[in-house]
């Protein structure tokens, strides 16, 4: 009753299979939404990379702390 518009659907895995097959782009960017993705992807790992790579240069190049005595 609550699940009929999950459970009781069309099957529609031939044209989906279709699709795919029939498209020459990588198998990485078939699925729709697939540029999306990736690019989200991509820049959030671009963000940690730069954000690793200036915490290493942080802690190479800082100066070093003055003791007080």
């Amino acid at each position: 009753m609550f699940l009929d518009a999950l459970v009781n659907r069309p099957n529609r895995v031939l044209e989906e299979q279709k699709a795919f097959q029939s498209s020459h782009l990588p198998i990485y960017l078939r699925p729709p939404r697939a540029k999306l993705y990736l690019g989200m992807y991509f820049s959030l790992y671009v963000i940690g990379m730069c954000g690793t790579a200036f915490g290493a240069y942080s802690l190479v190049f800082s100066k070093p702390v003055k003791k007080e005595e």
